[in-house]
Order: structure tokens, then C-alpha cells, then sequence
């Protein structure tokens, strides 16, 4: 619709004559669309944080824990602690549908010191496999590798956290030795990655050993604190977690009906709560924000209808000297459409703006891990529905308008 400079005047003339009324319903449409917009933008940025939380992680991964009996079974009393063994590691890797499975150990409350610095970490023991787990992103050096565990070397792979707080001038720490324990290992490597999981302990806050080589100098034998695994594309953990059940728990003397055994975490499934919920918000997010924008829109459909009645008698002149039937229209569905977008346009601009310091805030200065601005074809989308809902905002009082005829409204002023 075009709007030449004559109606536009008048537009802003009607406007200024209600002042009030014309801002209580603007108010209505920024509110609107401010709602649309900030709440998608902060449901992005809510999505990305979640998504920071899992980074690095394999999404299809389980691990089994050893537990205790709440079943007599065998001979064997009721609230029996059990710990997993190395064979249960191929018990679970033999079962159709995993991929990989790998033995994993932790200390906690280990001190490491290089050089008079020290630094309170916990010590993992892995195997070469775990990196399909969890990603590990090597700033210097390598990861250890299957030469480390058939060597049972002195090697260990320190964390971004560790290596900041014992190498205080940087540097490459590759070829450095460390102490933990009383023990000097050689630093092979030093790993960058900051993911948010921890299964057992934060790989920035770690020291990794090989897990050969933990296991002679801690003496952990044949036990083995979790198993780690991976499933083929297209397999979920839950579909194989009976078949590792009932494996486990006959290796293991554990009745088949106890269900406290034999701990299992399936971060598959937690992968999946977190899209559910992120649907959940995104719908929310869509609900409130286009029912607010519906309100202020019916808001401003409801002024125009007052509006054309107070002005009854203007338009009845108006009609009688020679406007068109189209001319009124384009006239109240002008100011409708105006009305709107001028409001629309001040909400999506001071969304934009209150998620910029949001942005600013959550994320550490200089760099921008989480995303809180909504994209240019939302924005887009959010402009033209801004004048879509003005127009059809519009259609009823204009309609009443021009069914004002001239001579009736003349006779009732």
C-alpha cells in the first residue's frame, strides 16, 4: 500500500490528537514483539549454554558402574558390595550393537608439582579408545597412545587448568617431568578441552596417565572403577542395557530380578532430555511472545474502531465532498499499519539491544562462547509480521468506515 505525504500527515495528526490512547496501544505491540523477539533470543542462548555443557562428548555413550545387592542370590548376602573387572570390559564390547568399550580410573585430592608449583588435581587412568568418548583437544604434544600402555611408560597428558597453575612462564611442557605421588612422570601432552561432563573429573583438572601404568603404581589389580562405551549408529544404550545387565550380573553372582546392582548411565538419554526441553522452551518462547503480540495487535484494532467512531462526522464531510470509498480505507489502515510498524520497529531494536548486554555479560570479555541474538531472517520475519498484524488490525474498523454514509453522519452532528 502506498502512502503518499498528504495521508502520512494526517496519520501523525490523528495520532497527536489521541496521544494517549495512540501510546497505550503502541506500548502493546513493542511490548509484543519484544517479547517474540528477546524471548527467542534468550532461548538460543539458553540452547548453546546446554549444548557447552556436553561439548566434546560422544552422544551415544553409556557407563556401567559396580554397586551393591539388594538381593541374596547364591549364597551370597543381601547388600554385597561388587566392583567390575578388566573382563567385564570385553563382556560389554562382545554385546551386538557396541561399538567400543574401554576401563576407566580415578584418584581424587592428588597433588602434582613442577618446580616448586603445586596444584590439587584428581589422576585418571585411560586407555588410548577413550578419546571416541570424549574428545581431547591437544594443545601440545599427543594423547597416550597403545605403545604407552603395553610399556606400562611414566608418561601423563596434563590438563589446561593443571598446566596454567604449575607452568606459570607457558611454554610447551612437552618433555618436562612432573611429580605426583612421589612419582615423576614425563609430560607428553597438554589437553585445551573444557567440557562441562564430568564422569570422573574434568579433563582441564586431571593429570592422565596410561591406565597399565596406573594400574601397577596405585595397585588396583584387576578392578576397574567404570567401563565406558560407545554404540554403533543407529543403536541406543537402552537397547542393549538388558543384554549388559543380564551379562554383568551372571559374571558377577547378582540375582537377575535386582535392579540397584548394576548402575548405569546412559547420557544418550540425557542428550535427549535436553532436546525435549530445548522444544519445550522454543514452543514456549513462540507461545508467549506471538499471544502478546496477538493482544497488542487486537489492542490496536479496538482503538481504531473507537477512532472511527469519534470520527464519524469528519468522515461522513470527507465522503460528501468526494472521497472514495478506497481513500478512507487506505486512510484507516494507514494509521493501523503505521501505528504498528513504528511500534514493532522499537521493540525488535530495544530487544536487540537488551540481548547484546546480556551477551556481553554471560560470556568472558573478548570472546563469545554463547550466542544470544536472534538471526537476521527471524528479524525479517518478525518486521513483516509486525505489518501483517496492522493491516489485518485494520480491516475492521476501515470496513466500518466506509460504510459511514455521508448524509447520517452529517445529520447526527
Amino acid at each position: 500500500m502506498k502512502v503518499d505525504k498528504d495521508t502520512f500527515e494526517e496519520i501523525l495528526v490523528t495520532i497527536t490528537r489521541n496521544k494517549t490512547r495512540s501510546l497505550l496501544t503502541a506500548f502493546g505491540v513493542f511490548w509484543g514483539i519484544f517479547m517474540l523477539v528477546a524471548l527467542s533470543g534468550g532461548g538460543r542462548g539458553l540452547e548453546e549454554s546446554l549444548q557447552h555443557q556436553f561439548e566434546g562428548f560422544a552422544t551415544n555413550s553409556g557407563f556401567l558402574f559396580g554397586g551393591k545387592t539388594s538381593e541374596a542370590y547364591k549364597g551370597f548376602r543381601k547388600g554385597r558390595w561388587w566392583t567390575l573387572e578388566l573382563a567385564d570390559v570385553d563382556r560389554v564390547a562382545s554385546v551386538p550393537g557396541v561399538a567400543m568399550a574401554t576401563p576407566s580410573a580415578a584418584l581424587w585430592g592428588k597433588t602434582v608439582a613442577y618446580e616448586g608449583n603445586k596444584y590439587t588435581c584428581n589422576v585418571r587412568g585411560l586407555y588410548p579408545e577413550y578419546e571416541q568418548l570424549e574428545y581431547q583437544e591437544m594443545e601440545y604434544g599427543r594423547f597416550i597412545n597403545d605403545v604407552d600402555i603395553s610399556e606400562r611408560r611414566k608418561v601423563c597428558v596434563i590438563g589446561k587448568r593443571v598446566y596454567e597453575s604449575i607452568f606459570k612462564g607457558g611454554g610447551d611442557p612437552c618433555g618436562s617431568y612432573v611429580q605426583v605421588d612421589g612419582v615423576y612422570y614425563r609430560v607428553i601432552g597438554m589437553c585445551s578441552s573444557e567440557g562441562n561432563v564430568s564422569i570422573q573429573g574434568q579433563a582441564s583438572e586431571s593429570v592422565t596417565l596410561p591406565y597399565t601404568t596406573m594400574q601397577q603404581m596405585y595397585n588396583l589389580g584387576n578392578q576397574v572403577q567404570v567401563v565406558n562405551f560407545t554404540m554403533k549408529p543407529g543403536v541406543k544404550v537402552k537397547d542393549v542395557k538388558p543384554e549388559v545387565e543380564q551379562r554383568i550380573k551372571q559374571a558377577h553372582y547378582i540375582s537377575p530380578t535386582d535392579k540397584q546392582a548394576v548402575m548405569m548411565l546412559d547420557l544418550e538419554a540425557m542428550f535427549s532430555m535436553m532436546d525435549n526441553l530445548m522444544r519445550g522452551v522454543r514452543f514456549l518462547t513462540w507461545m508467549v511472545g506471538l499471544g502478546t503480540l496477538f493482544a497488542g495487535a487486537i489492542g490496536v484494532s479496538n482503538i481504531m474502531m473507537v477512532t472511527v467512531k469519534e470520527r464519524t462526522t469528519e468522515i461522513g464531510i470527507r465522503r460528501a465532498i468526494g472521497a472514495r470509498p478506497r481513500d478512507i480505507l487506505q486512510q484507516i489502515l494507514s494509521e493501523s499499519i503505521v501505528l504498528t510498524t513504528v511500534a514493532g520497529m522499537a521493540g525488535i531494536s530495544f530487544a536487540v539491544f537488551v540481548l547484546n548486554v546480556v551477551e556481553v555479560a554471560a560470556n568472558p570479555p573478548g570472546v563469545v562462547e554463547t550466542h544470544y541474538q536472534v538471526g537476521f531472517w527471524l528479524a525479517v520475519g518478525a518486521c513483516l509480521l509486525v505489518i501483517a498484524l496492522g493491516l489485518l488490525a485494520g480491516l475492521a474498523p476501515a470496513y466500518r468506515a466506509m460504510a459511514v454514509k455521508p448524509i447520517e453522519a452529517i445529520r447526527d452532528e
